[in-house]
């Protein structure tokens, strides 16, 4: 098992900011775990008590609604650190984090961030940074509800997934995401998820095989109205 000190990720958030020796101190307390697909990381509600480091893999944060129903807010991808707003703000978990696929994760205990936060004026504004990052994305996310259409955020939705995540040797988009998850990231019903998706089909924006979905039309899918 690699220490946080060689680790590559490290440099996608802001751990990138610790010295060596704050790296092994936390290599010393830090525990690896590894999540299946569709696992639960951590359930809305639930006492952190620390931060995740996501060494490979990519989940979902989810918040449950008014109606019972479970809305995804984000994808959470390889390189990300979950949990740092809970425990600078010191409150139970507003998000559930699920597995979309199979996950090696880090978990680094409160204490030895809370040490770094108050010590490394570095780190604490990278931290800073990120969760500003955070909420311009959540910003960003509202006035798209407002503005955009259904079919437009869902060929925003799709880009995103093509230039963010990797495609697979036959183009398809290696994050496999179900109707349901496509309906519920841009903030519809999953019927017209799919209706929308089979449109996209129809006028040879995209192609699909199950769940699999490729991009065919990237200036099409900008254009989508």
């Amino acid at each position: 098992m690699s220490t946080c000190q060689q680790c590559i990720i490290k440099q996608f958030n802001a751990l990138r900011a610790l010295g060596k020796d704050d790296l092994i101190r936390l290599s010393g307390c830090k525990t690896s775990k590894y999540i299946t697909k569709g696992e639960v990381l951590f359930r809305e509600g639930e006492s952190i008590n620390g931060v995740y480091c996501i060494k490979d893999g990519i989940c979902k944060l989810t918040k449950l609604s008014a109606n019972g129903k479970d809305q995804i807010v984000k994808l959470v991808v390889t390189g990300d650190l979950l949990g740092q707003r809970s425990l600078v703000s010191d409150e139970k978990s507003n998000l559930t984090a699920i597995a979309v696929n199979d996950m090696e994760v880090c978990f680094i205990p409160k204490r030895e961030i809370l040490h770094d936060l108050t010590r490394n004026a570095s780190f604490s504004l990278d931290m800073l940074q990120e969760m500003a990052k955070e909420l311009r994305i959540a910003d960003n996310i509202i006035v798209d509800m407002a503005q955009k259409s259904v079919r437009q955020r869902l060929a925003d939705l799709l880009l995103y997934l093509h230039t963010t995540f990797d495609v697979d040797e036959g183009g398809f988009l290696s994050v496999i995401l179900s109707r349901e998850d496509y309906a519920n990231l841009v903030g519809t019903a999953t019927e017209s998820a799919i209706r929308i998706l089979s449109q996209f089909k129809k006028e040879g924006l995209i192609s699909t095989t199950g769940k699999q979905i490729k991009v065919v039309d990237f200036d099409g899918l900008k254009r989508v109205e």
